[in-house]
């Protein structure tokens, strides 16, 4: 089934020059990096939206039932957005990858045409959500949101089974250098999917609340108390701070995963070169010809978290030839930079637990004080940065394989000439693209004016979801 590239792709890939083949790659990885954070607000934008919405209807709240309004208007650009960068990837498989698509396209169909009737369902629903506001019932207006959630979620599900079929491809056999005996269901419900997915779908909730939440952080630095600045900053900040330690709890399961599936993978993470047991965790460090030079080494650590035994043994680079070692320092350091952030988040959730705790006991207040603040401001950039990290490490720790194991990335680009003018044109148009999506959420929040509310209001009263 496996075999160093597919029979005349690689004929054509030679001729590709190394200027396009890096402008391919740097194309696809802006574009991806592009559209997964605002796929990632697209996924939980819309929980926020419906807890906000909620809340009010149960509260009688102004200020709840305008940030359900706002954050559903956001929800309706971000959608239209995220439907342009989307189709602009679709193009992107068939224009940079032909030989990917070309030869593969029958086996990973499925999860993209399941992709597309979510996407539909959700577009559907939303249409219904925007425009029945004030038409319908406000519980029955709800309702009609839950779709959107679940369709969301499953858009976003379908999408990573294929990129998780890239890293454990099933579902066909090469013979003679074609693909048959094709099992569509196979190849989508690869090992890989469901740590991949969950993974994801965990990382889109946390970005959303996150970087919702600090804005709100920022106007709160700014001395705007009220009670709809309170609640866009507690609602979508509590949503990750519950998010975050589930998330860490699957990090270390796809983590042992790699152990298993992918090795090699693994070995670059944490830059292990030598097959063996008692392998320490090496935090921070720069690739050596012999090992990461110097990092801070926690004895066994690394045994412990794959066997938890440091009798464990974790297979090295040495196990895989020079030429397909992925780049050891960009990796490891990327996965050190996603971990470093997901435990500051969580600590920071732990922070607003504690205090929240504190005033049901003695009456105190929630940290709304500046150091917080300043921290949960920081929180939501920190929270994107932790999510391209975790991609970085997938992508790059993948390589040189588009297919692992199967297809080189060398093997599947486009051979034709000029693909640098192709990653220019895609930099102006996301250039642009940024500008007018930030122009445009920004009108959208003066639309309204804030309503009014005592700066002393009991904000524990705040759903703590």
């Amino acid at each position: 089934m496996l075999s160093a590239s597919v029979p005349g792709i690689a004929l054509a890939a030679n001729r590709v020059s190394a200027g396009d083949l890096s402008a391919a790659r740097a194309q696809m990885g802006f574009s991806l990096a592009w559209h997964i954070v605002i796929a990632c607000l697209g996924v939980g934008l819309p929980a926020l939206t419906l807890l906000a919405e909620w809340w009010g209807i149960r509260t009688g709240s102004p200020s709840h039932q305008l940030l359900a309004r706002r954050w559903a208007r956001a929800m309706g650009v971000l959608f239209a957005v995220g439907a342009v960068s989307g189709t602009i990837l679709s193009f992107e498989m068939g224009l940079l990858w032909p030989g990917l698509m070309g030869r593969f396209g029958q086996v990973i169909g499925l999860p993209f045409a399941l992709e597309g009737i979510a996407f539909f369902i959700e577009a559907i629903f939303l249409g219904i959500y925007l425009y029945a506001w004030d038409r319908l019932p406000p519980r029955r207006h709800l309702l009609t949101g839950i779709p959107i959630v679940i369709a969301g979620t499953a858009s976003a599900f379908f999408v990573v089974c294929a990129n998780a079929w890239m890293n454990q491809p099933r579902g066909f056999t090469l013979r003679d250098g074609k693909v048959v005996d094709v099992d569509p269901w196979a190849a989508m419900l690869n090992p890989a999917s469901w740590p991949q997915t969950v993974h994801m779908i965990l990382a889109a909730f946390m970005v959303a609340s996150f970087l919702t939440a600090s804005v709100y952080a920022v106007a709160l630095l700014r001395g705007r108390r009220d009670t709809y600045h309170r609640a866009g900053f507690v609602i979508p900040f509590t949503l990750g701070a519950v998010v975050t330690p589930f998330q860490i709890l699957v990090g270390d399961w796809a983590a042992r995963f790699l152990a298993d599936y992918q090795p090699a993978k693994l070995a670059a993470i944490e830059g292990v070169y030598t097959t063996g047991s008692h392998v320490p965790l090496t935090i921070g460090g720069i690739a050596g010809d012999d090992g990461l030079k110097y990092g801070l080494e926690v004895p066994n650590g690394l045994s412990l978290l794959v066997g938890y035994s440091p009798d464990t043994v974790v297979k090295g680079l040495d196990r895989v030839p020079r030429g397909q070692w992925p780049a050891v320092t960009g990796v490891h350091w990327a996965f050190d930079l996603m971990v470093s952030i997901g435990f500051f988040l969580m600590a920071m959730g732990l922070w607003l637990l504690w205090a929240w705790w504190r005033r049901r006991r003695t009456g105190g207040e929630l940290p709304f004080n500046r150091l917080f603040l300043m921290l949960a401001a920081v929180s939501g950039p920190a929270a994107v940065v932790a999510l391209e990290s975790g991609w970085c490490v997938t992508e790059l720790g993948r390589q040189p394989w588009i297919v692992w194991g199967v297809m080189s990335v060398r093997d599947a680009v486009n051979p034709a000439p000029g693909l640098m003018a192709g990653l220019w044109l895609v930099l102006v148009v996301y250039a642009a693209m940024t500008v007018a999506t930030v122009y445009v959420l920004r009108r959208m929040t003066r639309g309204t004016p804030v309503p009014q509310a005592p700066q002393e209001e009991d904000v524990s009263r705040y759903p703590v979801v």
